[in-house]
């Protein structure tokens, strides 16, 4: 296989030499939206070894290899990710004034080439860490006393999002029945951020020329309007993120009219280690509080540094407690059916959040849509939609507003549902509600239909309920002594309603 260097000399008929890479190196590739995503390499070269960090987006890396002579060099990057590690390599050589270098984002992806060009001493430097506050607990907002409901950007439109799309979002879930159903968050996930103004203030970008004017037009639909930024020095899409800035762009949030916010982990983690996630989260829960507007605050960490133990005390109103979600039954499913141990730490004000909805977005059957629905009801989990609300089919639209599934949600008391049984692939979990009903749902899990029951007993009822609901069939069902039986379709569920 040719190296790199043999690649670029067939292209360019140029010798490979050695020369002296020492320097601030970056790489500026334009985007849409009007901004730039810059690879900042700050090299210094001694003989053969090249030594530096590589800046890009979220990414900070510390070269650990390298190699350097008339065939060109090589690097390969380090960083810590909690307790994981990330690597990355390029090659390339020195063409006159012009750094030619290639890298592959995953090894079995297609090579990236690109021309980095000199910049000055200095630019682009990775910022430096803040001085973190003591621990206190940062007081309720009073916000989100059962699971917010609403919509999220990411999972249909990543960062193809734009202003015309959150306008359509709104007029859907205004004029379809989701309003209605309760739903009322329209939430700009990632990449809406350009940079900062002279005085430091926080600008968007040419998909959202005016969001002051966006959060009005949503807020003329009765709805409201949520955010999205990371309190590192970048996002996960490498975009503008808080760091340094956390009360100024509470300030300009609250200015703007936003509602909600969503602060991911990703580029702090280049600053702070996982246990020093909780006063990092602090910074922005207080900076939320003095900024004038009631903002929802969701924690989006992962479920790192067992952040259910500690997200309301940096006044969370909900905290991820997986990795990302993907629109596949093996996700969800590994998600949803992992949060039992957690119920305990979820309470009016103060959520578990196993990551949004991928009901509609085509990588699941309908049943499979509704297993999701009713495993996340019965957990007490946010429900924010993460499909294009504008072309639902009428069973999805049936799936995201069953308001007799959405009511277990909702349910003011505010406890999370546990297992109460497992056979094979066969589970029960079951929610107490505010009015000693019971939601009970049987889950199959396996790909045929099977026959799950429910001992009352197992539910903590002492005796047979009078009456069960069938939740998605929308009809009461017999009872007949002290458990129930039923066949439940291959990867659905039998959600059930029970009262004494």
């Amino acid at each position: 296989m040719k190296t790199l260097c043999a690649f670029l000399l067939g292209l360019l008929a140029l010798p490979c030499l050695a020369a002296d890479l020492t320097g601030n190196w970056a790489v500026r590739d334009p985007l849409p939206d009007g901004t730039f995503r810059t690879t900042y390499l700050d090299l210094r070269q001694e003989g053969s070894r090249i030594t530096g960090t590589i800046r890009t987006g979220q990414f900070y890396y510390k070269i650990v290899e390298s190699t350097g002579g008339v065939d060109g060099f090589t690097l390969t990057g380090s960083m810590k990710d909690g307790t994981s590690e990330r690597r990355v390599k390029y090659e390339g050589r020195l063409v006159g004034d012009e750094l030619h270098m290639a890298t592959r984002r995953r090894p079995d992806a297609d090579l990236i080439e690109m021309v980095a060009h000199r910049a000055p001493p200095g630019e682009g430097a990775y910022p430096t860490r803040q001085l973190l506050p003591t621990l206190h607990k940062v007081a309720d907002n009073g916000l989100a006393r059962t699971p917010p409901m609403g919509w999220n950007s990411w999972n249909k439109f990543a960062g193809r999002v734009d202003a015309d799309a959150v306008r359509g979002m709104a007029d859907a879930m205004a004029a379809n029945g989701m309003k209605e159903a309760g739903y009322q968050y329209i939430n700009i996930d990632d990449t809406w951020e350009a940079g900062r103004d002279a005085r430091g203030n926080i600008t968007t970008n040419k998909k959202f020329p005016e969001m002051k004017t966006l959060a009005d037009y949503v807020h003329g639909k009765g709805l409201k309007i949520g955010i999205y930024s990371s309190p590192g020095p970048n996002t996960c899409a490498g975009y503008e993120g808080s760091h340094g800035h956390e009360e100024q762009d509470a300030r300009t949030y609250a200015a703007w009219g936003i509602d909600y916010l969503k602060y991911d982990w990703c580029g702090a983690r280049n600053l702070y280690t996982d246990e020093e996630m909780r006063a990092v989260y602090q910074i922005m829960g207080d900076a939320l509080l003095k900024a004038g507007r009631p903002i929802v605050y969701s924690l989006c960490q992962y479920g790192r540094a067992d952040v259910w133990k500690w997200g309301a005390d940096v006044g969370g109103n909900a905290w991820r407690t997986t990795g990302d979600i993907r629109d596949t039954w093996d996700s969800m499913t590994k998600i949803g059916f992992a949060q039992d141990e957690l119920a305990a730490w979820a309470a009016p004000g103060h959520w578990n959040d196993p990551d949004m909805l991928e009901i509609g977005n085509g990588g699941m059957n309908d049943d499979e849509y509704r297993t999701h629905m009713s495993l996340w009801s019965i957990l007490a989990a946010p429900l924010l939609a993460g499909n294009d609300l504008r072309n639902m089919s009428p069973s999805i639209l049936e799936i995201l507003t069953n308001r007799e599934v959405i009511a277990v949600n909702q349910d003011k008391a505010g406890k999370q549902g546990r297992r109460i049984s497992k056979s094979a692939d066969q589970e029960v979990w079951a929610r107490p509600l505010f009015d000693g009903a019971q939601a009970i749902g049987l889950f199959n899990r396996g790909s045929a239909p099977a026959q799950i029951g429910v001992k009352w007993s197992d539910a903590g009822l002492n005796s047979a309920p009078t009456r069960a609901r069938d939740l998605w069939a929308r009809r009461d069902v017999h009872l007949d002594g002290g458990e129930y039986s039923v066949t439940v379709p291959a990867h659905g569920v039998v959600f059930l309603r029970v009262s004494m």
